[in-house]
């Protein structure tokens, strides 16, 4: 399984997992998530760079992950993505390196994914 497919299929299956214990508090707390992230003042490609510097910042490779997912989707090139990375170093620091390391590698993961071919009838996890 790729790195790829790993973590997107770990996510879906936890949130699922996390849907049905229908709590209300954690419902809402997600829909804010997902109603954030939406078309608004800033575009979609815009907000998602910015997911991705302050998730770098934070250091949370789960949601370095999500966001370059996010950022790959939205065609943000290669260019575009070395420039947050170096603003995400920037303000974070030095502490930030070992997580650009991962980040460059799930950022090379999503684009080899994307460059081959899916096997026929084979299920796409976004």
């Amino acid at each position: 399984m790729s790195l790829v497919s790993e973590f997107n299929d770990y996510r879906q299956r936890m949130n699922e997992k996390i849907m049905a214990a229908d709590n209300k508090v954690i419902k809402r707390f997600f829909n804010l998530d997902t109603n954030t992230y939406q078309e608004g003042a800033l575009d979609v490609r815009t907000k998602e760079m910015l997911g991705l510097a302050c998730s770098m910042v934070l250091r949370c490779d789960d949601c370095i992950k999500y966001h370059l997912g996010k950022c790959h989707e939205e065609g943000i090139n290669d260019t575009e993505i070395y420039e947050v990375f170096a603003i995400a170093n920037l303000i974070g620091g030095s502490i930030v390196i070992p997580h650009f390391r991962r980040a460059v590698e799930y950022w090379e993961a999503l684009k080899e994914e994307s460059a081959t071919p899916a096997p026929p009838h084979a299920e796409h996890t976004a």
